[in-house]
């Protein structure tokens, strides 16, 4: 048997179910432990203000090095660059859809919505480049789980929504009026749709359980999109983002810094071999820090 700890959210549990399952399938018994966190126990403050995405999994993570569960499942966007001692990320199951989606009650893009209109969004990341685009729109902070968001959507609190892709897939959810944001453009966080299973570096039974569920392409793309976040020096709730993609042998990772209200877009693009890819994400966050990166960030609204 091995305990699964994750998030109680609709969607934590959605994405617990889905390693459980690989699990299941290789004859493992699972157990799904939620947990409740202080980032789910502040629903409506803002993150930025109280720590960042890392509230999402300081409980998880201690119920881990305290040998209550032998795992736990997490976005991989909600992960700061550094872990705790004695944790490591074992296994990268395969990556859903990275992109963002514009949702709105009328249709278009963010291009058709009209001047003052009113767009809802949690990350520092979506505003940034919601404004960089549309500057003349209004981006109000709007927490809470996808249901919350597309229902608050459809009372009228906002003209459109951004949301992850990757939430309404494993939702199952698909809303009438639904774009894609070009990725290219409207950079992913980073690891955004990769789930991230963390155990006890020295639980040797668990590591290689754990093996089975580990996703080759989607470690590579983690991995280099991880060392971008720790060399560049921010927390995943700041105006950043890069993005790896893996076709025909070569690893490709595009990246940007931003400031809070949109003004300034620093990006930058690198390459490679998969086997260099913690190398290729280090080289892309030194070129945008050699081009005033760290100016950047530190401007905001």
């Amino acid at each position: 048997m091995i305990r699964l700890a994750t998030r109680g959210s609709v969607l934590a549990l959605a994405q617990a179910a889905l390693v459980a399952e690989r699990l299941r399938v290789r004859g493992e018994g699972v157990e799904v432990v939620p947990i409740r966190t202080e980032g789910d126990r502040l629903a409506e403050a803002r993150l930025a203000t109280l720590g960042g995405k890392g509230l999402f999994i300081r409980e998880l993570e201690q119920a881990l090095v305290e040998g209550r569960v032998d795992c736990a499942v997490h976005s991989l966007k909600d992960l700061p660059a550094a872990l705790p001692a004695g944790l490591v990320l074992a296994a990268f199951p395969p990556r859903e859809t990275p992109g963002d989606v514009l949702v709105t009650r009328e249709g278009g893009g963010l291009d058709d919505l009209p001047a003052g209109a009113v767009v809802g969004t949690s990350s520092p990341r979506r505003r940034a480049l919601v404004l960089s685009l549309r500057p003349d729109l209004a981006v109000v902070p709007m927490r809470g789980n996808v249901d919350t968001r597309l229902r608050r959507l459809a009372d009228g609190a906002c003209d459109g929504v951004v949301l992850a892709a990757a939430g309404l897939a494993r939702l199952g959810l698909a809303p009438i009026h639904v774009r894609a944001l070009d990725p290219a453009v409207f950079v992913p966080a980073v690891g955004q749709g990769i789930l991230a299973v963390e155990a006890r570096a020295s639980d040797r039974r668990v590591l290689a359980l754990l093996e089975a569920v580990d996703h080759g392409p989607t470690r590579v793309c983690a991995l280099a999109e991880r060392a971008y976040l720790a060399r560049l020096g921010a927390s995943c709730n700041s105006p950043m983002a890069a993005h790896a993609t893996l076709a025909g042998g070569r690893l490709r990772v595009t990246a940007l810094v931003a400031s809070e209200d949109g003004q300034h877009v620093l990006r930058g693009e690198d390459g490679g071999a998969p086997e260099d890819a913690e190398r290729i994400g280090r080289r892309l966050a030194e070129s945008l820090l050699e081009r005033g990166a760290a100016g950047v960030t530190a401007l905001r609204a």
